[in-house]
């Protein structure tokens, strides 16, 4: 299923090199550590005061993803509790190493593991959808978490790339997932579950039948926390890759990678309080227009949909949500490009000026 590239902290800073992280274009972020109030930890990822963070790391988001990890970071009453697991694709066009390279320049002082996943695991079952980035064999990855991480993790809160939190994570992880539950998650009741299947699938007398007396609400798949352990146990992956397989064969639904956990666990949701998933300040799958935030205390703000804050605020075109974004972006490539070719420029210049100079004198 996958390989597992690990690394720990550095007590020399790890891997700083400027000309490496000039090279990708990232700023270090800054030393974030535990304060006196926090418990010591061991350097098994099995230590149960860890909170386990899973999130898929790629180059076309990788900006979003250090954005991410960063704002976590700054808010997290124990920084030095938090155990991330990566999940990058075997086929990126940067490897998994130089992967793990970034990500231990940006933050000397993590904590992480990185996996490799082996995309013919899924790319077999994934169907077209409305729109190509959501084929991306990588975003099937969370259904594959209880076989990736190690099985001394029990439990861990996936993460999308297009966020940022602006409150504590540990409160996310001291979510209380009930008994004959396996994820929690924010959940939008008032929006409409039908949508999200074909006409094939509710005109189908057996299929519609599937959610049985459960009262399935819609929930968004880029914020949940997972009890590993029941996952494992129930074989949720088997459940989710059936789905998939009719799919393939039938077309009962348009979006992606969301519809086969609707299908498995609508109903069975852990409800989580929506400040935890801001969702849908990118848009639609479609326009990506800009959108405001649902009314309610904030904890994370989440850019799902077509438009990234990265993407408009680098084109000048930024949504006002997006200033929100900003403050956790480590990425300095455009001004560094911005600043040689002004260097360049300027060298140009003189050279220009030397040889005029010495032609008249």
């Amino acid at each position: 299923m996958c390989l597992g590239i690990r690394t720990f902290p550095n007590n020399n800073g790890g891997l700083t090199d400027s000309g490496f992280n000039d090279h990708f274009g990232f700023s270090e972020a800054p030393d974030y550590r535990n304060g006196v109030e926090c418990p010591s930890i061991t350097s098994s990822s099995g230590d149960p005061s860890l909170v386990h963070v899973a999130m898929t790391l790629d180059s076309e988001y990788l900006r979003g993803s250090m954005a991410a990890v960063h704002s976590v970071l700054r808010h997290a009453s124990c920084p030095e509790h938090i155990f991330f697991h990566f999940i990058a694709g075997e086929f990126d066009p940067t490897s998994p190493r130089v992967l793990t390279r970034i990500v231990r320049s940006v933050f000397p002082s993590l904590t992480f593991k990185l996996y490799v996943f082996r995309e013919d695991a899924v790319i077999n079952l994934i169907s077209s959808s409305i729109r190509p980035a959501l084929e991306n064999p990588l975003n099937y990855a969370r259904n594959y978490l209880g076989d990736i991480l190690d099985p001394t993790v029990k439990r861990v809160i996936y993460l999308d790339s297009d966020l940022v939190l602006v409150d504590d994570i540990s409160k996310l992880w001291e979510v209380k997932i009930s008994e004959g539950k396996i994820i929690g998650a924010p959940e939008y009741c008032h929006a409409n579950f039908t949508k999200y299947f074909t006409d094939s699938f509710w005109s189908d007398p057996v299929l519609n039948r599937v959610f049985g007396s459960r009262k399935p609400c819609y929930f968004n798949t880029g914020v949940m926390v997972m009890d590993l352990e029941k996952w494992r146990e129930g074989h949720f992956r088997n459940k989710i890759e059936n789905w998939m397989e009719l799919q393939r064969k039938n077309r009962i639904y348009e979006l992606g990678s969301l519809p086969p956990f609707l299908l498995v666990f609508g109903g069975k949701v852990e409800p989580i309080d929506h400040r935890w998933n801001q969702h849908g300040l990118g848009g639609d799958n479609v326009a990506g227009s800009c959108r405001g935030l649902h009314p309610g205390p904030v904890s994370l703000l989440h850019w799902s949909g077509k438009g990234k804050p990265w993407v408009r605020l680098d084109e000048r075109k930024p949504c006002p949500l997006d200033y929100l974004w900003e403050p956790y972006d480590l990425y300095q490539g455009k001004e560094k490009v911005q600043h040689h070719q002004r260097q360049e420029q300027h060298l140009v210049l003189h050279s220009n000026l030397v040889g005029y100079s010495s032609y008249f004198f």
